[in-house]
């Protein structure tokens, strides 16, 4: 109740008003069944952009912290997120994050639409970064569709650190399914899990035209800042 509550009253306007969205190849979503939206990820408000344009109901996985705050705004913050059908990840280790991926391989069996960010984390620059194999990993154990979705202006709505959105036009461009029926047999094997992921980060660049960085986003931003002398990693 909650999810359309948010989707259509409580938030949904206003988030058009803001940003203006529109969508492109909405048709390439199915109407029923389950599948993995695989999103790029330039900012918090993309997990209320997409399922703002799509009529079915997303399921994301979300970083634990947003599950764990204390005091009112925590309890808040964690009551929002689950009412909005979020899933909270443990992104510390691949032991910590099983729970979360037999979650969401439920909610596939259901079929549900899984909304999936491949970059791990919000671009720290704009960039499209390396994708992790984890959503590769679900999508051969399951073997339903992956569908591109590239999300667009987000950034510019939302920057990095803030909290107040500011007025841009968000536009949602959705892909063809990506069939990878041809590895049925050979889920867990981490050669095939990394070309699945490759081929998914190959078509979000291509759909969204945003430049590639084959290293991972996370990997920047753990890292210790440079001094004037120090020449940035590209």
């Amino acid at each position: 109740m909650w999810y359309w509550l948010f989707k259509y009253v409580l938030m949904g306007p206003l988030l058009s008003l803001i940003g203006r969205p529109r969508v492109e190849g909405l048709d390439n979503i199915p109407e029923k069944g389950p599948a993995i939206l695989a999103s790029n990820h330039l900012a918090v408000v993309d997990s209320f952009y997409l399922p703002l344009m799509v009529p079915r109901r997303i399921y994301f996985l979300a970083k634990s912290e947003y599950f764990t705050g204390r005091g009112l705004k925590g309890r808040f913050q964690r009551w929002f997120f689950r009412s909005s059908g979020q899933i909270p990840i443990d992104r510390s280790g691949a032991s910590a994050a099983e729970g979360a991926m037999i979650s969401a391989k439920r909610k596939l069996a259901h079929g549900d639409l899984m909304g999936m960010y491949p970059e791990g984390t919000r671009s720290p620059d704009g960039r499209l970064y390396k994708g992790k194999t984890g959503l590769a990993r679900i999508a051969l154990e399951t073997g339903v569709p992956v569908i591109p979705v590239v999300m667009i202006n987000t950034e510019k709505l939302n920057p990095p650190g803030t909290t107040i959105p500011r007025f841009a036009r968000v536009e949602v461009r959705i892909g063809k399914p990506l069939d990878f029926s041809r590895y049925e047999g050979m889920e867990g094997n981490r050669f095939i899990e990394r070309a699945v992921t490759d081929e998914i980060m190959y078509e979000l660049m291509r759909l969204g035209g945003q430049p590639y960085v084959d290293v991972y986003a996370a990997s920047l931003k753990n890292a210790p800042p440079t001094t004037d002398r120090e020449t940035p990693a590209a």
